[in-house]
C-alpha cells in the first residue's frame, strides 16, 4: 500500500507539471502494483483522474480561466463518448483493453516528446466549428471510456489549435473536462460491472494524496524546463508501454 500511495501522489504530481499523464501512470499503478483486475482499475482509474482533475481545476475557475463554450462543445460530447466507450468495454476483454492502453502510451509519448506548435500569445487563431470540436470531443471520450485515460495530452492541444484557447486557459478547461468525462465514464462502468467492484476507500485515498500531488506539481512546473520533463515523462511510457506489451501478449 505504501508504494501505491508514492504512486498517488506521483499521479497528482504529472497532472500539476504537465496537465496531462495522471491516467496513464494510474491503471498500470493499479493493474501492476495493486493486482486489481483490468476493468476494476480502468473504472476506477476513471474516478481518480476525474477527482483529481476536479480538484485542480477549482482555482482556474476562481481565475477565469476556464472556457465555458469549450466545455459545452466539447465536454458534453465527451461525456457521451465516455459513457458510450465504458458500455463497449462490456464486449472487449481485459487484455484488449490493456493492448489498447499500451497503444495509446505509445501516441501519449510521442506528443510528449514532440509537443505540436501552439499559437503564440496574443496571435488570433480563427474558432473552428462546434460540431468539429464537438466530433473531436466525442471521439477522444469514447477512447477514454475503453482504456481509462483522461485524455489531457490530447485534449490541451485540441483546444489551443482547435478552439483558439491560450495555453493556461487550454489547461484550466482540460480539467474540468476530464472531470466531466471521467463521471460518465464511472457511471458507464458502474452499470457494466458487478456490484462493489469500485474501493472507495482506495479510491478516496488516491483522490486526497494526487489533490496534494497536483498542487505541488503546479507550484514548482514553472521552476522545471518543460521540454526535458516531457521527454523524459516520453521515455517512461514508451518503457512502460512496451512491459505491458510484452506481459500481455506473452
Amino acid at each position: 500500500m505504501g508504494i501505491g500511495l508514492l504512486a498517488a501522489l506521483l499521479i497528482g504530481l504529472s497532472l500539476g507539471l504537465l496537465g496531462s499523464g495522471g491516467s496513464i501512470l494510474t491503471v498500470p499503478v493499479l493493474v501492476y502494483l495493486l493486482e486489481q483486475p483490468e476493468k476494476v482499475a480502468i473504472a476506477g482509474s476513471l474516478v481518480i483522474v476525474g477527482g483529481i482533475a476536479l480538484v485542480s481545476s477549482l482555482s482556474y475557475l476562481r481565475a477565469g480561466q476556464v472556457d465555458g463554450r469549450s466545455v459545452l462543445w466539447f465536454g458534453l460530447p465527451g461525456m457521451a463518448g465516455t459513457w458510450v466507450g465504458a458500455m463497449l468495454s462490456a464486449w472487449i476483454s481485459g487484455t484488449v483493453q490493456l493492448l489498447l492502453f499500451a497503444t495509446v502510451m505509445l501516441a501519449a509519448a510521442v506528443l510528449m516528446a514532440r509537443p505540436p506548435k501552439l499559437v503564440a500569445a496574443g496571435v488570433e487563431q480563427p474558432l473552428r466549428s462546434a460540431w468539429k470540436i464537438g466530433m473531436d470531443g466525442l471521439l477522444v471520450g469514447i477512447l477514454t471510456g475503453l482504456v481509462g485515460v483522461g485524455g489531457g495530452f490530447m485534449i490541451v492541444p485540441a483546444l489551443v489549435l482547435l478552439g483558439g484557447l491560450s495555453m493556461r486557459v487550454a489547461v484550466g478547461t482540460s480539467l474540468l473536462v476530464i472531470a466531466l468525462k471521467s463521471l460518465s465514464g464511472a457511471i458507464g462502468y458502474w452499470q457494466v460491472l458487478p456490484a462493489n467492484s469500485f474501493d472507495w476507500p482506495l479510491i478516496g485515498m488516491f483522490i486526497l494524496i494526487g489533490a496534494v500531488g497536483g498542487a505541488l506539481g503546479e507550484r514548482v512546473s514553472s521552476r522545471i524546463p518543460q521540454a526535458a520533463l516531457r521527454k523524459g515523462f516520453a521515455v517512461f511510457l514508451v518503457v512502460m508501454a512496451i512491459a505491458i506489451f510484452w506481459k500481455n501478449l506473452a
